[in-house]
């Protein structure tokens, strides 16, 4: 499956993924993310059941925090 990651094109031996599998296979391990898949908001509760598919352009995005 190709897919857009980060505005990087990615080849993942798997057909289709859970939007968790993919924090998994990439080894996205950061607590504070956002996920965007073609432009569209995913709520967290949502991970695990929110597909990606070929071709689709998904954004992770790491919130960091300070004072």
């Amino acid at each position: 499956m190709n897919i857009r990651l980060n505005n990087n094109s990615e080849e993942i031996s798997s057909g289709t993924l859970t939007v968790n599998e993919l924090l998994k296979y990439k080894n996205f391990t950061f607590k504070m993310l956002v996920i965007k898949i073609n432009g569209t908001l995913v709520k967290k509760t949502d991970y695990d059941t929110t597909m990606i598919r070929e071709g689709d352009d998904v954004h992770v995005l790491h919130l960091i925090s300070g004072g």
